[in-house]
């Protein structure tokens, strides 16, 4: 006896940012991809994040799931590829010793700052290329724009304000893009419309509401690419740059989510009436396995194409996991204790 077809959900994702982690959720995203049950009514991100983002939803313009699989692969791929001929052709031996500057365990802070400055330097601090280069020849912004099939919006750090920035599909442009992975210790911060923005992460990393202010689907999924909580407690000065560096990306992704648990808990215990419009959001998490050292944000740069492929298959293997183990709940609940994680 054959057994009965899942009943498709309707989900939405909400995509963290991490630079070369964003590899990581690609991996997730062509799990997600594959499995017909879902149906992705919406994607916010941030960051990298933001890239992943904009660039699934333009791959799935006609609902075209292999389209859009084929293009997230393609875009990481050519990352790579340009990354590799910058690192080379500029800082060759700068290259060769950067594993080992990583490692050293120092006490200077000085040092800390001075290879986080010029690591990365395959990236052009002015232009953000090959960043800018590649996502400008992966998506034809004009199409995106007038596309009905996703819901997108990413988000950027507008620095006269300080407040979050989130661009709806229909205003999202190549600097919205690019603002929104601008981080000021990298790059020239980036215009748009005359404003100038910073990395969306400061402000919400990634941002849920528009999420739910958008869209019909009450099941969020979180594709974080890194943990919220720590076990480790910094002593280098490395440790203590990378922990400083999570803790500010998280912050806003904490009060967000203590908003969604304080109104869950009114909805729950008969506060709210159903007459003032509130509904309860359903929370569901997909993410890297607790200190693992292969998540540490000092691989944040690292665009070897065979890091990429191994983050991408570690979120393919993940996204199974929680397919096989969670699929069921959707709908349902929230397979994430809200109060235990962000109370």
């Amino acid at each position: 006896m054959e057994k009965p077809v899942a009943k498709s959900r309707r989900v939405v994702l909400a995509l963290q940012g991490g630079a070369a982690l964003g590899a990581f959720s690609w991996g997730v995203l062509d799990r997600l991809l594959e499995d017909q049950r879902l149906e992705i009514e919406g994607v916010s991100g941030t960051s990298s994040g933001a890239v992943n983002a904009a660039v699934l939803t333009y791959g799935m313009i006609g609902n075209n799931r292999d389209q859009a699989r084929e293009l997230l692969g393609t875009f990481w791929k050519r990352i790579s590829e340009e990354s590799e001929k910058r690192r080379w052709g500029r800082l060759r031996s700068l290259r060769l010793l950067g594993p080992k500057i990583l490692q050293i365990r120092r006490g200077d802070v000085f040092l800390e700052v001075m290879s986080r400055i010029l690591l990365p330097y395959q990236y052009d601090p002015v232009t953000m290329d090959p960043l800018r280069s590649v996502v400008a020849e992966t998506i034809n912004f004009d199409l995106l724009r007038s596309s009905k099939t996703i819901n997108l919006f990413i988000n950027a750090t507008n620095i006269a304000t300080n407040k979050n920035r989130v661009f709806p599909r229909n205003e999202i442009s190549l600097d919205a893009v690019c603002a929104s992975c601008c981080l000021p210790f990298l790059f020239e911060a980036v215009d748009v419309d005359g404003k100038r923005y910073w990395d969306g992460g400061y402000m919400g990393n990634p941002t849920i509401y528009p999420l739910i202010d958008n869209c019909s689907s009450r099941d969020v999924i979180l594709v974080l690419t890194s943990n919220v909580e720590s076990k480790m407690i910094p002593h280098t000065s490395a440790e203590i740059v990378n922990r400083v560096s999570q803790v500010s990306f998280t912050s806003a992704l904490m009060r967000e989510m203590r908003a969604v648990n304080f109104v869950t808990r009114l909805i729950e215990n008969g506060f709210v009436k159903p007459e003032a419009g509130l509904q309860k959001v359903n929370i569901h998490i997909i993410a890297p396995p607790t200190e693992d050292p292969e998540f540490d944000a000092a691989k944040n740069f690292n665009a070897d194409w065979s890091y990429m492929t191994s983050m991408r298959d570690r979120g393919r293997q993940i996204a199974d996991t929680w397919l096989n183990d969670s699929f069921k709940n959707l709908g349902h609940r929230s397979t994430v204790d809200l109060e235990a994680m962000f109370g």
